[in-house]
């Protein structure tokens, strides 16, 4: 494989075309019928991953796929060329209170209310909650143990009491007092009652209880964002919402502040009222007028 045959796949995997184009590279019609940019970038990460692995052992003698594609400065910059794909930053997707209502009055298990009380009420991934062992919670503490987070990463969660409360009458309630193993979520209806839950049945808990409920989206990383949002915009130290969410880097962090909309908005108006006293200073604005209804803060009304 050469590196025009990288470019040729990056072309067809965004038109959509069942091979490499002939010309190696092709300009991408508009109206693309193929797959995203974020994924082209993944399948192109996984791509190099692996020749990476063959160059390191020495069955190739190096990777065909570049790191990027030069520019003009690239004899002061050899480094800092441009991307072979450059992914949108797009805000993640959160649930209004109302969704998470409807969410949670759809669960049909003590089971299920526990699981998505970690995510929605603790921000833990899908994997962090299916991870959980009984020997993880401590009750006491309000905190529960992540054993293997994203990277292999240990960390100690808090987690609200209704979550336990949830967990409690699981444990007391459904979960199989036979069962041979410590995974705290297990399969509840045979023929796999008593083995752990898997992803794919997790998720489709999701997917019925978003039918019942009449959602439009509502996924498991889409309720961890909706958690780590909503304690940013209760007051939360952005180091300490990079804890709970057990972040490598705070860059990743950072995306709750502009989905905390109040960060944003407190920002500007505080940056804005300076400029405006020293711009227009001989013509102040007159003070705005009383609210005649209190403001609602934005938060989960209820979490059955």
């Amino acid at each position: 494989m050469t590196a025009s045959d990288v470019l040729g796949f990056i072309t067809a995997q965004r038109t959509g075309a069942a091979s490499l184009p002939v010309a190696g590279v092709v300009p991408v019609p508009a109206g693309v019928v193929g797959v995203s940019l974020r994924t082209v970038h993944r399948r192109l990460s996984t791509v190099s991953g692996l020749y990476g692995f063959l160059a390191a052992r020495g069955d190739v003698p190096a990777s065909p796929v570049p790191k990027g594609l030069p520019t003009r400065r690239e004899r002061s910059r050899p480094r800092q060329g441009v991307p072979l794909v450059r992914v949108p930053r797009t805000l993640p997707r959160i649930l209004a209170p109302a969704e998470v209502d409807a969410l949670t009055g759809a669960l049909l298990t003590q089971r299920d209310r526990a699981m998505v009380a970690a995510m929605v009420l603790g921000g833990l991934r899908r994997c962090e909650v299916l991870g959980l062992r009984v020997g993880d919670l401590q009750v006491a503490q309000r905190r529960v143990f992540v054993a293997d987070g994203k990277g292999g990463h240990q960390r100690l969660v808090p987690i609200a009491d209704r979550f336990f409360t949830m967990v409690a009458a699981y444990l007391e309630q459904e979960r199989p007092a036979d069962v041979d193993t410590d995974s705290l979520f297990v399969v509840l209806k045979r023929p796999r009652r008593g083995r752990p839950l898997t992803a794919a049945g997790l998720d489709q808990v999701l997917d019925s209880a978003r039918d019942r409920a009449g959602l439009a989206h509502a996924t498991c990383h889409e309720l961890r964002h909706t958690c780590l949002t909503r304690l940013r915009e209760a007051g939360m130290a952005l180091e300490a919402v990079q804890a709970q969410a057990g972040h490598a880097s705070i860059e990743s962090t950072r995306i709750y502040l502009h989905l905390a909309d109040d960060w944003l908005a407190s920002q500007y108006r505080n940056a804005a009222e300076v400029i405006d006293a020293q711009v227009f200073a001989e013509h102040p604005l007159p003070p705005p007028p009383p609210l005649t209804r209190p403001v609602l803060v934005p938060g989960f009304r209820r979490l059955r």
